[in-house]
């Protein structure tokens, strides 16, 4: 889901909190030395971040370290400057008394609690298959996106507030290889080459009007003093990854993609920002879409200013093509993912939005919910040049912050897509969301909607088959919340079941305090051209998963046509992998062409 850091408040995705069932005792005790809120002094000597498996001290043992950095990174390190000095100062004093962490969703105490520490970067490293064989046609690199701060947090923090760091498993022949790599950001290696943050974090820096008016004038004395340039992007590429126009993109929608490239050996390396010859000077979605078979990849923007919605799309070759912008979404809404149909683009405009006397009254984040506002589905041709065939239709109680997929169907658009329940908690409560997979039917014609959820389950992060993107499907496989935005397992719903009851036709559990992420369809390539066009479900549903009772990680493969999704192979991974947000399978053969 969209680690991000909001168009709304960079000028232009959801936010989540870890469980905070446990008491703050035992929370405590789990942290690793993340604890430390660090002021950064000096940088003369900046003292590594230690190993997030470490116990962590009580917190009554609180101490003020230098700044911890990655150990990976190579970098000249300089003194502060005298006006960096003393915006540093300003910031401890309002991190410390003005604006400390007032509540879970942005203590770091809770927020990088466990396996939401975060780690260093690690180069290409050997992992040991330890059950079973991977296939073939895992021959590529799995790559999974997520936030991990370069900084431990000194004040408030949210999870979307991390920097982006990719954990790619290269896979060759059934030998497999862990790389974890920042995406090297603006934002990322101005605050390396500084030793200290320098850009505030978004989401956590934000809430309420004084902390807000503090933090905006350190940051405009940062921006005239020197210290950065907006213009460069403050984005953290730290949400989801897309490949098209044979390039591999990290994304976050505050900012423009940033090109990645995996070295024979499996490193990574990032290769600037992307502007597409100066036609995306903007953000965009960390959510494109791809058509398989057209090649197209379809994309918008959103923000706080009119149009609050923008839409567009790349050819096959990847060039931009004209922005379509859409005045009829007449106030600005949270809009972090979409879909397409082979006729058309599908957004919906949900009860989450910009509302500043939130932050003005109530000290809370600008973003929030709007319990009055009535949801909107709203379609588009998806070659449209303007908006006049844009249409709207009103879906009272949909909030969807992921889409699925979409089709079309006689005179009618099918959308299916998770349903968040108490949508007034999704912003600071994940664990107290529960969403429902809906089946939605808009008929073209009367403009009545009917929709249907296909299972009870607390289920997001929904993927298919990327072939079927577009195109009529009929599985699904979704995450487990126990609570969000852990993912306890994995299920497989069987969408074309008209009958009401629960669509569910195979569930994979990781184990008593095993949480894994969001799940990857892999199809199963055909050894040869001659070979007939595989099942839509024949192929290997991959994810990263956690042990928080043992401290290990390990990459599994399941078998997505088998009833219950047995796990047909499993990689012991060299050190943990956090738990992140959106991943993508690419294989060897797109790889070649990086």
């Amino acid at each position: 889901m969209d680690a991000i850091s909001s168009p709304f408040l960079s000028g232009g995705n959801l936010l989540l909190s870890p469980s905070i069932s446990k008491s703050r005792t035992a929370v405590s005790t789990a942290i690793c030395s993340v604890l430390a809120e660090e002021t950064p002094r000096t940088v003369k000597k900046p003292a590594s971040r230690p190993d997030a498996d470490f116990p962590s001290p009580s917190l009554s043992q609180r101490a003020t370290p230098p700044p911890a950095v990655a150990k990976g990174s190579s970098t000249r390190r300089v003194e502060p400057s005298v006006p960096a000095s003393i915006f540093n100062a300003f910031d401890d004093l309002i991190n410390n008394f003005i604006n400390p962490p007032a509540n879970p969703s942005t203590d770091p105490r809770y927020v990088l609690a466990d396996n939401f520490a975060p780690v260093d970067e690690l180069p290409p490293t050997d992992c040991e298959v330890i059950q079973g064989s991977l296939p073939s046609s895992l021959n590529g690199a799995y790559i999974r996106n997520g936030p991990n701060p370069q900084y431990l947090p000194r004040g408030p923090y949210h999870l979307f507030d991390g920097d982006g760091m990719l954990h790619s498993l290269r896979i060759s022949n059934g030998r497999a290889v862990l790389c974890s790599r920042y995406v090297k950001t603006y934002k990322y290696t101005l605050e390396r080459d500084a030793g200290h943050p320098v850009i505030p974090n978004v989401f956590s820096g934000f809430n309420g009007l004084i902390a807000s008016a503090a933090r905006g004038a350190v940051t405009a004395g940062r921006m005239f003093t020197g210290q950065f340039n907006p213009t460069n992007g403050i984005g953290l590429a730290n949400t989801s990854l897309a490949f098209f126009g044979d390039r591999l993109y990290a994304l976050g929608e505050s900012d423009l993609p940033y090109p990645i490239r995996l070295t024979p050996n499996g490193d990574i390396e990032t290769l600037g920002r992307h502007d597409f010859d100066g036609k995306l000077s903007m953000s965009m979605t960390a959510h494109p879409k791809i058509d398989y078979d057209t090649g197209e990849a379809f994309a918008f923007r959103y923000g706080p200013l009119p149009p609050f919605l923008t839409f567009f799309r790349f050819d096959k070759n990847g060039a931009k093509q004209p922005d379509v912008p859409i005045f009829s979404m007449n106030r600005p809404s949270f809009l972090h993912d979409f879909a397409i149909t082979k006729k058309y683009a599908v957004f919906t405009e949900i009860q989450i939005g910009f509302n500043p006397m939130q932050m003005i009254v109530e000290g809370r984040s600008p973003v929030g919910a709007d319990p009055s506002k009535i949801s909107r589905i709203g379609l588009i041709p998806r070659y449209a040049n303007d908006e006049s065939k844009m249409k709207w239709f009103d879906v009272p109680g949909v909030n969807l912050v992921h889409a699925i997929n979409a089709w079309d169907e006689d005179d009618a658009v099918i959308l299916v897509a998770p349903n968040v329940l108490s949508v007034e908690h999704t912003m600071e409560r994940m664990d107290l969301v529960h969403a429902l997979v809906e089946k939605i039917r808009i008929d073209l014609k009367t403009g009545i909607i009917t929709r249907r959820p296909l299972s009870t389950r607390n289920l997001d992060f929904g993927v298919i088959n990327p072939l079927y993107v577009g195109k009529k499907n009929r599985f699904v496989y979704a995450g487990v919340g126990d609570p969000m935005p852990k993912i306890s397992g994995v299920v497989k719903l069987d969408v074309s079941q008209e009958e009401r009851r629960d669509c569910i036709v195979a569930t994979r559990l990781f184990g008593p305090n095993c949480y894994g992420g969001e799940p990857f369809f892999v199809p199963r390539e055909r050894e040869n051209s001659d070979e007939m066009a595989a099942e839509e479900d024949d192929g290997y549903v991959v994810s990263y998963v956690h042990d928080e009772n043992s401290g290990d990680s390990r990459f599994v493969v399941m078998d997505a046509k088998s009833p219950e999704l047995e796990i047909i192979a499993t990689v012991k991974l060299p050190r943990r992998v956090p738990y992140g947000f959106h991943g993508l399978f690419v294989k060897e053969s797109d790889l070649s062409k990086l």
